[in-house]
């Protein structure tokens, strides 16, 4: 029976570890993303075309 206490102690000790090393990663900026906004500037030309043109055949259907 002490053998059961002991394995819960342990992974409980265990696990507020991993949880405290996760949400210091997450307050140094281990998981913030900075491939995306490298890749992000590439596609914006092909949004704003797209824009473009939805303003010009509103324009040519309301004239």
């Amino acid at each position: 029976m002490n053998i059961i206490f002991l394995t819960i102690i342990i992974s409980l000790i265990i696990g507020v570890f991993f949880l405290f090393l996760f949400l210091h990663l997450v307050k140094t900026g281990q998981y913030d993303d900075v491939y995306s906004p490298s890749v992000r500037m590439l596609f914006d030309d092909e949004l704003v075309k797209e824009k473009t043109e939805n303003i010009n055949d509103n324009k040519t259907i309301n004239n």
